[in-house]
Order: structure tokens, then C-alpha cells, then sequence
């Protein structure tokens, strides 16, 4: 089986105050479907991207670590999954199922094989 990452993708003004008891309830959901079908490899939501650090090394060698997220955008990764599935098109059937527990855009991309265990 192929593992791809199921990422949801969130405003950089995202407010998780707002996501309703429905949402959680529907997102509750899709988690036991996707654990009680075996395609759950992993699943983790993130805190919002102001409050990630950046670490980049300089030319003298040093690391240094900023506060905020790498990259300057109007979305990011806000939480994803980790499937196990036979191919792209059952983990898009996932992607979509995502989309609407979510409601939010859903990335979804297959890992390089040499990247299993």
C-alpha cells in the first residue's frame, strides 16, 4: 500500500473558536472511519502557523530560529492525516470525505516509496 499525506488547509486567520460541535462531530467521525477501514496511519492537528518557528542555517554554520512559519502565505497546513491506500484515487475518495468534515481545502499527496518503513 502507498501512504499519502491528507493535508487541511486553513486561513492564516483561522480561528478554531469558531469550528461548531456539527464539524467536530463530522471530523470525530471520519477519524473512526478511517481507523476502522485500516487506511489511518497517522492523524495530527497543528497549532495555528504563528506560532511555529523557522530554523535556517547561515553561511558561517550557524542554525538560527525565527518565530512564525517558514514561508509568508495566505493559507497553511492547520492539521492531516497519513493513509495507507492502493492508489490516488481511494485517497482522494478520503480527500473528499475530508473537504466536508473540514470544510476547508485538503491537499492530497503520495510520499515517495523510499519513504516506508
Amino acid at each position: 500500500m502507498q501512504q499519502y499525506l491528507v493535508a487541511i488547509h486553513h486561513p492564516d486567520d483561522y480561528d478554531p473558536s469558531l469550528e461548531g460541535e456539527a464539524m467536530v462531530s463530522e471530523i470525530h467521525a471520519l477519524n473512526e472511519e478511517m481507523q476502522a477501514s485500516g487506511a489511518r496511519f497517522f492523524a495530527g492537528g497543528l497549532e495555528s502557523a504563528n506560532k511555529a518557528k523557522s530554523l535556517r542555517k547561515q553561511s558561517d554554520g550557524q542554525v538560527v530560529v525565527t518565530d512564525g512559519p517558514y514561508i509568508e502565505a495566505k493559507e497553511h497546513v492547520g492539521g492531516f492525516w497519513i493513509l495507507e491506500a492502493a492508489d490516488m484515487d481511494e485517497a482522494l475518495a478520503w480527500g473528499r470525505k475530508a473537504v466536508v468534515a473540514c470544510r476547508a481545502p485538503v491537499e492530497v499527496r503520495a510520499f515517495h516509496r523510499s519513504n516506508r518503513r
